[in-house]
């Protein structure tokens, strides 16, 4: 069994910076595409960035330049580096990962982001 657990979410400051991860953990032998997804309440879920195995990158454009995704293989963990934060970035983030060929999501993380 396949499990994701994030960490790091917390309340900042506009303009502070916070590192989210996300560990995998269980029967993982093929590990893909890993992403953050964040989620407004009543709002749908948008993805944040994306990350391949090979260490392509895709980003939300409003988060270019403030946000880095990154992973480090061997401890099968991405993390999200967000710097410059806005109340605007206020939301659940969820890790997603293709493990397989099948999907998994994590519990999500609250990042609240005051003025």
């Amino acid at each position: 069994q396949v499990h994701l657990v994030e960490s790091g979410g917390g309340l900042v400051q506009a303009g502070g910076s916070l590192r989210l991860s996300c560990a995998a953990s269980g029967s993982i032998f093929s590990l893909n595409i890993m992403e953050w997804l964040r989620q407004v309440s009543g709002t749908q879920r948008e993805l944040v960035a994306r990350i391949f195995s090979d260490g392509r990158t895709n980003y939300l454009d409003s988060v270019k330049g403030r946000f880095t995704i990154s992973r480090d293989n061997a401890k099968k963990t991405a993390y999200l580096q967000m710097n410059s934060l806005k109340p605007e970035d206020t939301a659940i983030y969820y890790c997603y990962a293709n493990i397989g060929g099948s999907g998994y999501w994590g519990q999500g993380t609250q990042v609240t982001v005051s003025s």
